[in-house]
C-alpha cells in the first residue's frame, strides 16, 4: 500500500472503531442473528469456580467453542458434567468483549439423546394425564395381606432378588410368581404387556392371583425407556389386578409410576408394602387366638351354669299337671268371689245414684240459674250507664283542654307565627336576613312584609 493510498479521501472518510467498540458490535451482530441455537458435541475443560458458575468447551472432532452456563442456570440441571461426556445444549450465541472469544451462553444441558427422550417424556405424559390414566379414582387399593404375588420384571436383575429377600424375610408364607421379561430394549414393553395379559388371565398356578409388581433397577432414561411405552401404560390402566410400580431409584419417575394404581421408590420398598412384618404378624394371630380362647371358655362356662338351672326347672308331668289343676281351682273360687262383691258394688251404686238424681231435679236448678241470670243483667245494666257517665265527663274534660291548647285561641290573644319564603317556620332572627320576603299568621289573615332589619337579642337588649 503507498502513501497516496493511505492519504486518499476515501479512506479518510471510512470509520475508526475502538477495540472495545469493535467487540460490542460484533457481540450485537451475533446476538441479534443467533438468537438461540442447540449444539451437541463433547465436554471439555470444565471450570467451576466459586462463583457457581461453570465454563467449559464443546467441541468435535474439528472444531471447539467456549461456553459459560450462569449460576442461576446450571442450578437446574440433573447431572454433574464431566470430561468427555456427550452432551446437546440449548445457547445462544455471543462474544465475551473483554477478550474478544466467540463464546456459547448455554440456558439448558442435558446427555447427548436424553433431550429428545425427554421431550418424548413429556407430551406422552400430558396426553395420558388429560385422557385421565393417572386420576385418583381409577387407582385400586392394594390387599394388606397378599394371597399370590406376580412379579412381572427379568428373572436375572437384582430387583427380582431384593423382592425375594424382603419377602422371605418379612412373611416367607405369601407365594410369589416370577413372570420373566426384559426390561430393557425393544422387546422389553411388549413382553411386559403381554405377560400383564396372562396375568390378568389368572388360569392355573395365577387363579389365586390379587396384586402384580412391575418393575427392574435403576439406570438412565434410556435404560428405563420401556417403562415410558404408550401400549404398557395404557396395559397397566386396563389391569383388572391391582399394580404396584417399582421403577429404578427414588428420584426416577417413569410413566408406569403415574398410571400405575401405586408407586413404590424401589423394588425393595414394593415388597415391603406388600409384606406384613411376620412378627408382627404372628403377635397379632397370638393376640386374637387369646381372645378367641377366653371367649370361646366363657361362653362355654355360661352355657353350662343355663344348663344346670334348666335341668332344676324339669318338673315330672304328672306333678305339673297337679299344679295346674289346683291353679284353675284357686282361680275359679277367686272369680266367684269377685263376680258376686262387683255386683253388690254395682247394686249399691246404683241406689245411691237414683237418690241423688231425685234430690238434684232439673226444675229446681233451672229456677235457680234464672233469678241469677236476672240479677247479673240488672247489675250489668247499672255498670255500663256509670261507664258511660265517666266516660262523657272524660271526653269533656279533654274537649276543653284541646280548645285551650288550640293555636286558633293564642293568636285570638294577639299572638301570631312567623315564615319564611319557603314556608318555614321562623324562631330566630338568625335565620333571615335584611331585605327578605316574610309571612305573619294573625287570627284574622295574613301579612306579606319585607325585613328592613335584623337586631339580634343581645343588640336588642343592650337598646
Amino acid at each position: 500500500m503507498t502513501n497516496e493510498q493511505i492519504s486518499s479521501p476515501t479512506a479518510r472518510q471510512e470509520a475508526v472503531y475502538t477495540v472495545t467498540e469493535l467487540n460490542r458490535e460484533a457481540r450485537h451482530l451475533l446476538e441479534d442473528h443467533f438468537p438461540a441455537v442447540q449444539v451437541e458435541g463433547e465436554l471439555s475443560n470444565i471450570a467451576m469456580p466459586a462463583s457457581g458458575h461453570w465454563y467449559f468447551t464443546l467441541k468435535d472432532e474439528n472444531a471447539q467453542v467456549r461456553c459459560a452456563m450462569f449460576r442461576g442456570r446450571n442450578q437446574f440441571v440433573k447431572i454433574k458434567p464431566r470430561e468427555g461426556m456427550q452432551i446437546q445444549l440449548r445457547a445462544k450465541l455471543s462474544l465475551y468483549e473483554g477478550r474478544g472469544d466467540y463464546q456459547l451462553i448455554v440456558e439448558s444441558l442435558s446427555p447427548l439423546g436424553e433431550g429428545a427422550l425427554r421431550i418424548a417424556f413429556e407430551a406422552l405424559k400430558n396426553k395420558l394425564h388429560r385422557e385421565g390414566l393417572f386420576n385418583e379414582e381409577h387407582k385400586r387399593e392394594l390387599p394388606s395381606l397378599p394371597a399370590h404375588i406376580g412379579v412381572i420384571t427379568s428373572p436375572s436383575g437384582a430387583a427380582i432378588r431384593d423382592i425375594i429377600s424382603v419377602l422371605k424375610r418379612r412373611f416367607p408364607a405369601i407365594p410369589i410368581t416370577i413372570l420373566p421379561v426384559p426390561v430393557q430394549g425393544t422387546e422389553a414393553a411388549p413382553a411386559m404387556v403381554q405377560a400383564l395379559q396372562v396375568a390378568n388371565q389368572k388360569q392355573g398356578v395365577l387363579s389365586d392371583l390379587d396384586v402384580l409388581i412391575i418393575g427392574r433397577g435403576g439406570g438412565s432414561l434410556e435404560d428405563l425407556w420401556a417403562f415410558n411405552d404408550e401400549k404398557l401404560a395404557r396395559a397397566i390402566f386396563a389391569s383388572e389386578l391391582p399394580v404396584l410400580s417399582a421403577v429404578g431409584h427414588e428420584v426416577d419417575f417413569t410413566i408406569a409410576d403415574f398410571v400405575a394404581d401405586m408407586r413404590a421408590a424401589t423394588p425393595t420398598a414394593a415388597a415391603e408394602l406388600l409384606s406384613p412384618d411376620q412378627e408382627e404378624f404372628q403377635a397379632l394371630f397370638a393376640a386374637y387366638q387369646n381372645q378367641f380362647s377366653s371367649l370361646l371358655h366363657g361362653s362355654l362356662k355360661q352355657a353350662s351354669q343355663h344348663l344346670h338351672w334348666l335341668r332344676k326347672q324339669i318338673k315330672h308331668p304328672g306333678r305339673r299337671l297337679q299344679e295346674q289343676a289346683q291353679k284353675v281351682d284357686g282361680l275359679e273360687l277367686k272369680l266367684r268371689r269377685e263376680f258376686h262383691f262387683s255386683l253388690a258394688q254395682c247394686r249399691h251404686t246404683l241406689k245411691t245414684q237414683s237418690q241423688n238424681l231425685l234430690q238434684h231435679s232439673p226444675l229446681s236448678m233451672i229456677r235457680s240459674r234464672h233469678q241469677e241470670s236476672a240479677y247479673l243483667l240488672q247489675g250489668l245494666h247499672r255498670a255500663l250507664l256509670q261507664h258511660l257517665r265517666g266516660l262523657r265527663m272524660q271526653l269533656a274534660d279533654m274537649s276543653h283542654a284541646l280548645n285551650n291548647l288550640s293555636p286558633l285561641n293564642i293568636l285570638a290573644r294577639g299572638y301570631s307565627v312567623t315564615y319564611d319564603d319557603k314556608n318555614q317556620v321562623l324562631s330566630s332572627c338568625r335565620d333571615i336576613k335584611a331585605g327578605a320576603s316574610i309571612k305573619t299568621r294573625l287570627h284574622e289573615g295574613e301579612l306579606i312584609s319585607i325585613v328592613e332589619e335584623v337586631t339580634p337579642k343581645n343588640a336588642a337588649q343592650d337598646t
